[in-house]
């Protein structure tokens, strides 16, 4: 079993008997959405460490996303639960980038391609995401590579 996936069933028991409600509820909708991608496609399989930080980072997306969403409609009360679930997710995400490294690795990726103007976006994007390995937005990096390209 992945070592992550551990983790968060040995942090859900110790929530669960420390009655911490939000974190319970939390880490109950995170291992169903692991499980639920177990599942998904043909057939059954266990996920790889990778395969589970997907699906946290897309379930903070989500948080992120919905608190957004609530803000805006004026329902405040919904929209800090929300980022409180996030922040419960963000502490099993690894640590994000600054925006100065972030800016520092994008500059890097476009001297090693020889990336010299917006039609080199698509070369860019590919590499500086292999190298941010989720430990920054898409958006984040899109914008960043957008800005020093153009």
């Amino acid at each position: 079993m992945a070592e992550l996936k551990e983790r968060l069933r040995t942090d859900l028991t110790t929530a669960m008997k420390g009655r911490d409600e939000l974190r319970t509820a939390t880490l109950r909708m995170v291992l169903a959405a692991v499980s639920a991608e177990e599942v998904s496609g043909k057939e059954a399989r266990e996920l790889s460490d990778d395969e589970v930080l997907a699906v946290l980072r897309r379930e903070a997306k989500k948080r992120r996303e919905a608190a957004e969403a609530f803000a805006g409609a004026g329902r405040t009360e919904q929209a800090e639960r929300e980022r409180a679930e996030e922040g419960v997710v963000a502490t099993y995400l690894p640590a994000q980038l600054g925006d100065a490294d972030l800016t520092a690795l994008v500059a890097d990726v476009i001297t090693r391609t020889g990336a010299s103007g917006m039609k080199d976006m698509g070369k860019v994007m590919g590499a500086a995401n292999q190298e941010v390995a989720g430990r920054a937005e898409g958006g984040r990096v899109a914008a960043e590579v957008r800005r020093q390209l153009g």
